[in-house]
Order: C-alpha cells, then structure tokens, then sequence
C-alpha cells in the first residue's frame, strides 16, 4: 500500500489505536486532573489505562511504560513461536515475566532504556531443543522482532 507524504514509501500494514481522555468536570491542577484514558483497539476491544503511580496514575490500571514492555515481551515471543513452528519444534507454553527499567538517558530526561525478558518455554513431550539451541532461536527472535528493530531501548533475553 502507498501512502503519500514528504516522500512515497511501501507500507506493509497500519496499526490503528484510538485514545480517549475527558476532563469530566475535574479541576485541571497538575496534581488534580485525573491521568485515566481508554486506548480503544477496535472490534470492541478497549482497556483502560493511567501514567505510572509514581507519575500520579492509578495503581490498578497499566501505564505507557508496561504496555511498551508487554508489547516487546509480545512481539519477541510470536516471532519465538514463528521460529519453533517453521521449524516443527512444538511448544506447550511460553510464559515471560518481562522488566522494564526507566532510568536517566543521556540528556538526563527518563527513558526506558533496557528491557530484560524472562522467557520460560515447555514444548511438547518428545521435543528435546539444548540450552543452546534454545538460545539461538532466542537471538533469532531477537533479531527479527518488528519492536526490537524499531526501538532504541537494549532488550535481552535471560534465560
């Protein structure tokens, strides 16, 4: 697909989200307005979400910066079952318990600089992958992820 621009590039698909904020009568204090919104996927599919609760956003709810670890954790583990499909390697269950860490970056500003993902895979009974070979096909995800290649943020995968 061709989308016109500053310049004429091949779109391979779009990604569509819809976020919703109101004000709902609150006072607009920077410590008042509330940081809730809706991030709406389409097809009926909407969660709630918040800043951070150190940033002044409601504990319960995810914020900006778990939803971009869970969508590199996501991202890594589909092209991880891409890679064990393609190569008939059948897997049970694939669990991550992914960790983002917001630090200073360079300019002193906050960044999410480094991603660890924690994969825990069972594959099927007869399925024997070594340690290395596990590893390899983590690198492979890796290298192939959509988000690890659009982000600056260092991901590694221990295992």
């Amino acid at each position: 697909m061709l989308r016109p621009g500053k310049r004429t590039q091949l779109i391979m698909s779009d990604h569509r989200v819809t976020l919703n904020w109101n004000r709902n009568g609150h006072t607009f204090g920077y410590k008042e307005y509330s940081r809730d919104h809706a991030l709406d996927f389409g097809h009926g599919v909407a969660i709630q979400a918040s800043a951070a609760a150190e940033y002044l956003g409601t504990a319960e709810l995810p914020d900006p910066e778990q939803a971009y670890v869970g969508s590199l954790s996501s991202c890594h583990m589909l092209t991880f079952l891409a890679f064990c499909s393609l190569q008939k390697l059948t897997l049970e269950s694939y669990t991550d318990e992914a960790l983002g860490f917001l630090e200073k970056g360079e300019n002193g500003k906050p960044v999410l600089a480094r991603v660890e993902l924690h994969p825990k895979t069972t594959f099927a009974e007869g399925i024997e992958v070594s340690p290395e070979k596990l590893a390899e096909l983590h690198h492979q995800a890796h290298q192939e992820c959509f988000l690890a290649n659009s982000v600056k943020t260092e991901i590694s995968t221990i295992l």
